[in-house]
């Protein structure tokens, strides 16, 4: 195995970790959302403030946006119109809960199929105009899962 596909490899690993498999550091994305109802995920910590339904879609938009770079797509495919965050209903309802939830599963399933077709050599390549390798795109997302993870966690404590 040369140390590009070593790389691949464990960059992978750590994107699943960090989206729903089993990890050292605690509740993963998925995790953290597990069993949230939609009454709850829509709840504001504060005035101004995200809520968790809010932080799953800004979330898969990344996916979809790390996805997209990776493949060199353009702009413009993303279910819902907007870009970094999206407004959620106040009182969302379970549908539309789910169906966030089902977005996020989604994006994150696209940017795997997207990650395996990456040739390891490819890992340094920076995206037209980037000065953002493609290596440093597949940690970012990982880190940002886990980032916004640890955020809902501390928003479902505060909401009590």
């Amino acid at each position: 195995m040369t140390s590009g596909q070593s790389t691949l490899r464990s960059l992978i690993l750590l994107i699943q970790e960090s989206y729903s498999h089993r990890a050292w550091h605690g509740p993963n994305l998925r995790g953290s959302i597990r069993g949230i109802s939609a009454r709850r995920a829509s709840k504001r910590p504060g005035r101004g403030r995200h809520n968790i339904s809010e932080i799953v879609v800004h979330c898969a938009y990344w996916k979809y946006a790390v996805r997209r770079r990776l493949l060199r797509e353009k702009r413009g495919s993303f279910p819902i119109k907007g870009s970094n965050w999206f407004r959620r209903p106040e009182e969302g309802s379970e549908t539309a809960w789910k169906r966030d939830i089902a977005l996020l599963q989604q994006c994150h399933e696209n940017l795997m199929k997207a990650i395996r077709t990456i040739h390891p050599s490819s890992l340094n390549r920076k995206h037209h105009g980037s000065k953002i390798s493609h290596e440093t795109l597949l940690r970012g997302i990982a880190s940002h899962d886990v980032y916004h993870a640890g955020q809902i966690q501390l928003i479902k404590r505060l909401l009590g």
